[in-house]
């Protein structure tokens, strides 16, 4: 984490003479690109073994129909699919997990108090909503500079409700195995990109600047992995995030 410090340290004092006072701010934005370009390999392994998953969906499907009755032959049929698709029962979630240790680390970094004393604008990094709030009211100084970010964040989760909500219809979600509760999950994981709002409005103003960068990033990011394809729009596959 003082590795991670320095470098920000470092990389703000570089964009001091463009950006004045607020040149942390911009330097906790292009750290986190930064880092979140040097993992995109990950991301992008985790995206085609989701894409492989989806395409095996249809059969996985009709092998547990078939074998609902036996599930030792089940699991034998779909070790055999897997072996023969050269796809892992696991692809895509062991480079999510591996992703996970740099988004803590950063979160980590600028939750705490490393950046203190500097400010976006009028509003310290160290200090929360309710702070903003209590010095200014919503549209005080502070408190304009998080309804900006506010109304970003709500922006990049309509986009990504929408899109989640298109690929659930597409291919409607499958735990393997019919479960209680599927349909009211489906229903509740798209809404789920609306915690950042809750996230940004609760840690310190340095914290919400990484959840905002890093949140927008994994919006393109996956728009670009799981584009469209072909004459009709089809999408090339379906993907949730946590």
């Amino acid at each position: 984490m003082s590795v991670f410090a320095s470098l920000v340290e470092r990389l703000a004092d570089l964009l001091q003479p463009i950006f004045a006072t607020t040149a942390t701010a911009a330097a906790i934005v292009l750290f986190t690109m930064a880092v979140r370009l040097a993992i995109h390999p990950l991301s992008r392994a985790s995206a085609r073994g989701q894409k492989a998953r989806t395409r095996l969906a249809p059969e996985l499907a009709a092998l547990r129909k078939k074998h609902a009755k036996n599930p030792e032959r089940l699991r034998k049929a779909v070790t055999e699919l897997h072996a023969r698709e050269k796809v892992s029962p696991f692809a895509g979630i062991l480079p999510s997990l591996l992703q996970a240790p740099a988004f803590l680390l950063m979160y980590h970094l600028f939750s705490g108090d490393r950046m203190a004393g500097h400010s976006l604008f009028a509003a310290p990094l160290g200090d929360h909503w309710a702070d903003a709030l209590a010095d200014g009211g919503v549209f005080g100084p502070a408190g304009r500079v998080y309804l900006v970010l506010f109304a970003l964040v709500a922006a990049v989760a309509t986009f990504t409700y929408r899109r989640t909500k298109a690929q659930l219809a597409a291919q409607p979600l499958d735990l393997g195995q019919p479960t209680p509760g599927a349909g009211a999950i489906a229903k509740v994981m798209p809404l789920l990109s609306f915690a950042t709002l809750i996230t940004v409005a609760v840690v310190p103003l340095a914290a919400a600047l990484y959840v905002v960068t890093s949140t927008t990033w994994t919006a393109v990011e996956r728009a670009l992995l799981f584009r469209t394809e072909g004459p009709e729009g089809a999408p090339e596959a379906v993907a949730t995030r946590a």
